[in-house]
């Protein structure tokens, strides 16, 4: 089974992220721990898509992630310049006007998680595992929550094999020793804004109809 056009241009438009990404990034030594997973995950992606057919909304929200992970990682994560670019265009500094101490950049992609694989999540649930809609809810605030805990874990396993350097500038702790709580905490948010704002589909049990 083909994949529907727009499917095939969200793919492709990650792919094409890449080399923006990694050409000129602010930290090469870290550019493949950030651009690779996108490498690989795209073919895998289109096969499975075609094995396992999702929605076309759902696969444009996951996406919208990849393309803002690549855009973070330009500059790793915990350095994008948000705040300069801000005080440029507005002429104000957006962390004094919150009272941030850090770049909160990784904290936005955090939430952007939660928010963005929600309906994909769901909708995995209801089309391809079968549950009713407010189980397939229960499994995607759940699977959430490990996803955020295996890429904690994952960014713990990494500080082993780095240098400190490249460890801190990959994992964006910034010295923040609940880092990693705070981020599942901010996924898991992103998550139930998606769902009290309807961002999950049609409220029926029924499974989503195949992609045209």
């Amino acid at each position: 089974m083909g994949l529907p056009a727009a499917q095939r241009w969200w793919l492709l438009a990650c792919l094409a992220g890449v080399p923006l990404s990694a050409v000129g990034a602010a930290y090469p030594p870290n550019t493949w721990l950030q651009v690779g997973p996108v490498v690989a995950g795209v073919p895998l992606a289109w096969w499975a898509l075609r094995r396992w057919p999702m929605s076309t909304a759902s696969v444009g929200w996951a996406c919208v992630f990849v393309l803002l992970h690549l855009f973070a990682a330009r500059w790793t994560y915990s350095s994008v310049p948000y705040d300069a670019w801000g005080q440029a265009a507005f002429g104000f500094s957006i962390d004094a006007m919150f009272g941030f101490q850090r770049n909160m950049f990784d904290r936005l992609v955090h939430f952007a998680s939660g928010l963005c694989f929600a309906l994909p999540l769901v909708e995995i649930g209801m089309r391809h595992a079968g549950l009713t809609r407010r189980m397939a809810m229960v499994f995607m605030l759940l699977a959430v929550l490990a996803i955020g805990a295996l890429y904690e874990i994952f960014e713990w396993m990494l500080t082993l094999g780095l240098s400190p350097e490249a460890a801190d500038q990959y994992n964006g702790q910034q010295g923040d020793m609940f880092d990693a709580p705070k981020d599942m905490a901010l996924a898991l948010l992103g998550a139930l804004v998606a769902l009290a704002a309807g961002l999950t589909g049609p409220r029926t049990n029924a499974a989503p109809s195949p992609p045209a």
